[in-house]
């Protein structure tokens, strides 16, 4: 069998594998499973299976179905992968780690991202196609496969999670299986650019993870200059969404900025912002822009930056600066896609 018509075992629960290869006993499908999570890239490794299933699933199947084609490591600990699909397209996955020394997997669900955010590098890229649970799970094994046991994961890299939500909560359904990662949902994000549509499916439909906004600014002009998304899913709808989203699964939400000088971190900037914020149950992330060749914004200063914090404490904001990570290896925010490194 051509290589690109086999199956993809990354993207498949026990009872899926048992169902696809007619495979008999049930617990079968769960040793396989089992293997997967454990990050093995052979069916040799399998040793709990018969010789005759191996060569089975090796001749019908691919453990996973891309590779990995660069790693990049930053001085500051982050870790970039750049991978390729199948079908030759190109992703990129990171690794975060704190100060606690906890890790978290940075995954794409897309291949680019057709939002065309002004301040993002992964936007000018356009959109590709959207990614299967299968890609999307290999991202965290391959991240784990480098840097070991992962604590979280965030769906925060390449393309719009909301536009491939049903990928993803298989994806979840995989990664959240007790045979398998068995990570629990408080340590898995979503990140939107405010698809409202998404939202209210994610608080009906779930699966209840945490939310994060990317709001950049509660300037209803500016923001539809800077995310185009805004002209169909205005600021005043995304509030009661989000809204709603808090109420209904009982999580914080949590509304990221990039703060571009002379853009949305001016004063006006913060008090729009702290108004928005009001009546919802929320926690700011404010992100220094990341530099990025070609495109027009510059990053505020520290001073610049903490008197916009100043501003939403004082405001009885929860609010959060973070530091820059990963910018040398183009792994931080919004730079996903970038070709050229500094």
């Amino acid at each position: 069998m051509a290589e690109q018509e086999k199956i993809h075992l990354a993207g498949m629960l026990p009872e899926e594998i048992c169902s696809k290869f007619e495979i008999s006993p049930s617990f079968r499908g769960i040793q396989i499973f089992k293997w997967i999570s454990q990050g093995v890239n052979s069916f040799e490794e399998m040793l709990n299976l018969p010789k005759d299933l191996r060569i089975k699933l090796n001749n019908k199947s691919l453990i996973k179905s891309s590779k990995i084609s660069q790693v990049l490591r930053d001085t500051d600990g982050t870790i970039k992968l750049q991978i390729t699909l199948f079908d030759n397209r190109c992703i990129e996955a990171v690794l975060l780690t704190d100060k606690s020394q906890r890790k978290t997997a940075c995954v794409s669900c897309q291949a680019g991202c057709g939002m065309n955010c002004a301040f993002c590098q992964t936007g000018k890229l356009g959109f590709g196609r959207n990614l299967t649970a299968s890609e999307i799970v290999e991202q965290f094994l391959f991240l784990e496969e480098i840097a070991g046991n992962l604590d979280n994961i965030v769906f925060m890299g390449m393309g719009e999670p909301m536009l491939n939500l049903n990928e993803i909560r298989k994806a979840v359904e995989i990664l959240t299986h007790p045979e398998g990662k068995a990570l629990s949902t408080r340590r898995i994000t979503l990140s939107t650019c405010g698809i409202i549509k998404g939202i209210y499916d994610l608080a009906d439909n779930g699966p209840q993870l945490r939310l994060a906004v990317s709001l950049t600014t509660a300037n209803p002009e500016l923001r539809e200059k800077l995310m185009p998304v805004t002209k169909t899913n205005p600021l005043s709808q995304l509030k009661e969404a989000i809204l709603y989203y808090t109420k209904k699964t009982g999580k914080r939400c949590t509304l990221e900025a990039a703060l571009m000088a002379g853009t949305n971190d001016t004063t006006d900037s913060a008090l729009e912002m702290a108004n928005f914020a009001k009546g919802l149950d929320v926690h700011i992330n404010l992100i220094p822009w990341n530099s990025i060749p070609n495109i027009p914004f510059s990053t505020p200063t520290a001073s610049e930056c903490k008197k916009f914090v100043s501003i939403l404490e004082k405001e009885g904001i929860n609010v959060t600066l973070r530091t820059h990570r990963g910018r040398k290896i183009g792994g931080a925010c919004g730079q996903l896609g970038k070709i050229t490194l500094e």
